[in-house]
């Protein structure tokens, strides 16, 4: 797999992942909600990111 491969699979479960967790939020138990929401923050923060690093690396590679 290459770069863009791996970036967009990544990009794809973390809003999956978050959109799962808005959807299933009444059936969680209270325990984990918060520490799930955490993480689907951080992915998603990270996924966009990954997505404005990568539109700037293909501006300046001229393509």
């Amino acid at each position: 797999m290459n770069n863009s491969t791996t970036l967009l699979t990544f990009i794809i479960i973390s809003f999956c992942f978050a959109l799962i967790l808005i959807m299933k939020k009444d059936t969680l138990p209270s325990n984990v909600k918060r520490p799930l929401a955490i993480l689907a923050l951080i992915m998603v923060a990270f996924s966009f990111t990954l997505i404005v690093y990568s539109f700037f690396t293909m501006t300046k590679a001229g393509v």
